[in-house]
């Protein structure tokens, strides 16, 4: 199993993706399962099943990314929790693309829950926090690349123009 963990030391290249579905213990997958169930579908209901497994792809990668790089070769990353972190950005930010009541609430109530845990993740960063996980060190910095890489995302998404509808298009 270890040889899905993204090793900091010597990564293998598939090891970028194995990584997101590889969990530390059952609690992991199964925090890690529930978020995802629950932003999930937010980010599903504006940009569909595919938009869910893109976002949650790469803001993985991000978060991988940022954990690689500014983390000590002997780290090794493992879980969800970084992508996890980029769909709770990403399920706020694209309901701030429209003005829609209800989306608007959302964001609210949502964007709530958003910053406390970003900023609990920075604090823990800042303060030297080693949470434990499944006998690994929780890594706040996956987390954090993890939710801006949704930033950017959501940044670029907003900058490109959406395709033209179909039942626009003369016969």
């Amino acid at each position: 199993m270890t040889a899905l963990y993204l090793h900091h030391s010597h990564p293998v290249w598939w090891q970028w993706v194995t990584h997101l579905f590889a969990h530390a213990n059952l609690q992991h997958l199964s925090n890690n399962l529930f978020f995802l169930l629950v932003f999930g579908r937010f980010v599903e209901d504006t940009e569909g099943a595919g938009g869910v497994v893109a976002v949650y792809l790469l803001c993985g990668l991000g978060a991988g990314l940022a954990s690689f790089l500014l983390s000590s070769r002997a780290t090794v990353s493992v879980g969800a929790s970084g992508a996890i972190f980029g769909l709770f950005a990403t399920s706020v930010l694209l309901r701030l693309t429209s003005f829609n009541w209800r989306r608007l609430l959302e964001s609210l109530v949502l964007g709530q829950f958003v910053v406390q845990q970003v900023l609990g993740e920075v604090k823990a960063q800042l303060g030297g926090g080693s949470l434990m996980a499944g006998g690994l060190k929780v890594s706040h910095l996956a987390h954090l690349g993890g939710a801006l890489a949704g930033v950017l995302l959501v940044a670029l998404l907003t900058r490109v123009p959406a395709p033209p509808n179909s039942a626009q298009l003369p016969p």
